[in-house]
């Protein structure tokens, strides 16, 4: 369903599996064990600086969490403890998919969303987790699909939009209006960095924005507490706890 791969300083983080990569309970904890597998890799070796790229294979980004998943009675059994109601199905990945948004926010290292396909609804909340955001210009867009579907949005979402987006436009057409936003037009909404013609201009420039990052030496979990500073709200929603540190360079 994902795979890391490391080249040099920077891990890869690739979904794979099928198109839509749909958030359901197995994607959602193979993700989570990539990235702590990527955090422990970063935290044995505190001297060197390192970067995360997330991406994805065909058409998605990620297509938002596995509805058919959870409409379907027969998958309550795949995971122990899940009632067998549609809402106990759809809770169960909200909740499950709560602790990736953390784990990236805590990360000890910059993050990239390479954006090569649509990201949606949960997928949407996937790639604005990240530091950065760059995104294919040819084809491809963010969207907030509740407001649609019928359905509101969980607190850690309202949450992240709110410290994340700072424009309250921008806030208003992606939730109440379900604006399906191109390449260019997330720019101006100031959600994506950088812009690629097509997704593997856009792989490209998020290696070269690792390398710039990476050069810079800088202390993983200095960065990550640094990060989850600018985001208290946010931190206190998901739980995370913030400490003070000093590794002095000079």
């Amino acid at each position: 369903m994902c795979t890391v791969a490391k080249r040099n300083n920077i891990f890869i983080l690739t979904l794979t599996g099928d198109d839509e990569h749909r958030l359901n309970p197995t994607l959602i904890s193979d993700i989570r064990s990539a990235l702590a597998d990527i955090k422990s890799q970063s935290l044995s070796s505190p001297a060197t600086s390192t970067a995360l790229i997330t991406t994805a294979t065909g058409k998605f980004f990620s297509n938002g969490f596995d509805l058919r998943w959870a409409q379907s009675p027969s998958s309550a059994v795949a995971v122990a403890g899940v009632g067998n109601t549609f809402m106990d199905r759809l809770h169960h990945m909200v909740e499950s998919f709560k602790p990736v948004v953390a784990d990236l926010i805590s990360l000890p290292m910059p993050t990239i969303a390479a954006v090569t396909g649509h990201a949606a609804a949960a997928g949407f909340v996937l790639a604005l987790s990240h530091d950065y955001v760059l995104m294919r210009g040819d084809k491809g867009v963010l969207y907030m699909s509740e407001v649609d579907i019928g359905m509101t949005f969980p607190e850690y979402f309202n949450v992240l939009f709110k410290e994340k987006v700072a424009s309250a436009v921008a806030r208003r057409d992606i939730m109440l209006n379900g604006r399906k936003l191109k390449a260019v037009e997330a720019v101006g909404f100031g959600i994506v960095d950088d812009v690629g013609k097509d997704g593997e201009e856009v792989m490209e420039k998020s290696v070269k924005l690792s390398q710039v990052l990476v050069k810079k030496g800088w202390n993983g979990e200095v960065y990550g507490e640094i990060r989850k500073g600018l985001y208290p709200t946010l931190c206190h929603e998901l739980g995370l706890s913030r400490r003070t540190l000093v590794v002095p360079r000079l």
